[in-house]
């Protein structure tokens, strides 16, 4: 049995850490080291050419070098681009610091992407780490990133896992690798991260042994999710106080994480997170190349007419409002918009995004029309941005697809009251949180620089009834002395993308319509098939699903897969059901 985990801060007792909390932790440590050795003892016996195919993955010090030599190529003029190499340099001389939290705090365009790598693989290499993970809370971006990563690092040296990989693209060794996360450099979504470290399934399981002796880079930090803040920060502290791990919290708008005393309630959060970027707040301002117009009055909400005719305005411009069926009510109204939300297959949306760049990059006209889905990490770059009154994040993130490149002296971002209030739950408490601070006069004062933030997450958090909403703690600590924990039922409760009343259908996008004919003809679900089709999938709402079945504009093809109607996928909405309901494009 391999027992990976004894390299990095083995528990002395059967209490690691000293605490409750820890002893899950451990246990999950031991079957996923258990269930491992097993797979690849079976597979080396049963398969054992597949073995040999799991090895040939480059060492950490040799990527570090090639990323080392691919960054002496980055321009360095220009006050952007001075500002990038002024965060590296910063931060990588942390890179010898000892294990432990992180935080990064980088406006968006200042190269925290490549910066964060960078330093992973130099702490990694300084303190005898094994692998960087890598986690990203967007599918919209993680192929971005993963690209970005192979570009300058090497195709064969990053293993990308999520539930949109295209399988067409992905090699063999990859593949395998991603069963246990065997690799030097894992790029994935937070969702399959941190389910995979509370899941108590076999497969999922494999990998948490790999995780020890890791640096994890969060990226976004502040998208992880209000309500499982606490187990997902308690299993962090773990991990970092008894697995030798590394966290960075990577993002543009730092959540306040650290313990502190809220609205009467003790917030356990990270201690002892150390800076990267000694000062944001004089980065921020160097980096501050939009101007914000927020509403004059917020109890005046704008129509979608007013909002079209603003757009229509503007050569290019991108307005990004909060839930779909708002991005398809105000794309109709914009003549030729590109309308861009999680109606649509992630292959779509990928191909839609490269046009929109392509678009850009010739000067042509273009107006965007997009769910929140394209505001953390998109590489994209609009002279003008609208963005829906929501968190001040969200906004902030919105912000950051203007003049992103400072090409412009000065980019433009117009905050609006859209004509209905955000969905219930995260989006509306964000919004409302925005909606205090603007009525403090804070969110106009200093909207996008560090204090703004900590003033905003602290009101935000202070504000949520719990930071455990499925009660998952409880049930890991409570018995924990007597060794009783309730792993399956807090794995079940954990469960980050809330898929409760919602069906994935298959949509005829492209080639998507041949595999789903595939399929079909099969008559029985073929698991090669169905991961290729992942790419062609669609979430639905319960009620939307329905709708659609209820005209027949889908059919269960295979007992339990259901397949959208040609008809009913459009090439620029993606799925039609004529009521698009869905609040989140949120994906793991």
């Amino acid at each position: 049995m391999r027992m990976d985990i004894l390299e990095f801060g083995a528990p002395s007792s059967g209490m690691p850490g000293g605490s409750e909390e820890a002893l899950h932790v451990f246990v999950r440590m031991l079957f996923s080291c258990l269930v491992d050795a097993d797979s690849l003892d079976t597979e080396a016996f049963s398969e054992p050419d597949l073995s040999s195919r799991r090895e040939g993955w480059a060492g950490l010090a040799e990527i570090e070098a090639r990323l080392a030599h691919a960054m002496t190529n980055f321009p360095r003029e220009g006050p952007v681009n001075e500002a990038r190499w002024q965060v590296r340099n910063e931060v990588m001389a942390h890179a010898s610091e000892s294990p432990g939290f992180f935080s990064l705090t980088v406006p968006t365009g200042g190269g925290k992407t490549l910066t964060s790598l960078s330093f992973a693989l130099a702490h990694a290499r300084a303190n005898g780490l094994r692998r960087v993970i890598y986690a990203i809370p967007y599918l919209s971006i993680i192929e971005q990133t993963a690209d970005t990563f192979r570009e300058h690092i090497g195709a064969h040296a990053v293993l990308e896992h999520h539930s949109s990989l295209d399988p067409e693209t992905a090699d063999e060794r990859g593949l395998l690798a991603a069963e246990n996360w065997d690799a030097p450099i894992v790029v994935t979504t937070t969702v399959q991260l941190f389910e995979s470290l509370f899941a108590y399934k076999r497969g999922r399981s494999r990998k948490l042994h790999n995780i020890p002796g890791s640096v994890i880079v969060l990226d976004e930090a502040q998208l992880l999710p209000p309500d499982f803040l606490d187990p997902i920060l308690s299993i962090l502290r773990v991990l970092v106080a008894g697995y030798g791990v590394s966290v960075v919290l990577c993002t543009a708008t730092q959540p306040a994480l650290a313990s502190a005393e809220r609205s009467g309630r003790k917030f356990k959060g990270l201690d002892g997170i150390r800076d990267l970027v000694r000062d944001p707040g004089s980065l921020a301002t160097q980096l501050d190349r939009v101007s914000v117009e927020w509403p004059g009055d917020i109890r005046a909400r704008s129509s979608w007419e007013d909002v079209a005719a603003d757009l229509l305005r503007n050569h290019q411009v991108l307005c990004v409002v909060n839930t779909r069926a708002d991005a398809s009510a105000l794309s109709a109204l914009v003549p030729d918009s590109v309308h861009l939300s999680a109606s649509m297959c992630a292959e779509h949306r990928a191909k839609k995004l490269a046009d929109i760049k392509d678009r850009l990059k010739a000067g042509a006209e273009i107006r965007v029309v997009s769910t929140q889905l394209i505001e953390a990490g998109v590489d994209i770059d609009f002279p003008v941005v609208y963005r829906a009154l929501a968190g001040l994040d969200s906004i902030a993130q919105s912000a950051g697809r203007c003049n992103r490149e400072g090409k412009l002296s000065r980019g433009r971002v117009v905050v609006f009251v859209p004509p209905r209030s955000s969905p219930k739950g995260h989006l509306l408490q964000g919004e409302q949180a925005t909606v205090s601070l603007l009525a403090a006069g804070l969110a106009r004062s200093m909207p996008f620089r560090p204090e703004g933030f900590r003033r905003y997450f602290d009101l935000l958090y202070g504000t949520l009834p719990t930071l455990d909403r499925a009660g998952i703690m409880p049930l890991l600590t409570a018995g924990a002395r007597d060794a009783e924990m309730s792993l399956r039922t807090a794995a079940g409760k954990f469960q980050m993308i809330d898929d409760a009343g919602t069906t994935s259908v298959l949509v005829p996008y492209e080639r998507g319509a041949e595999m789903i004919r595939r399929l079909e003809r099969s008559g029985q679900p073929d698991r090669d098939l169905l991961r290729r089709l992942q790419r062609f999938a669609v979430v639905l709402h319960e009620r939307e699903f329905r709708s659609l079945l209820a005209v027949g504009g889908a059919r269960e093809i295979v007992t339990g897969i259901f397949a959208v109607e040609p008809d009913r996928y459009d090439d620029r909405l993606g799925v039609v059901v004529g009521d698009a309901s869905i609040a989140s494009d949120l994906v793991g």
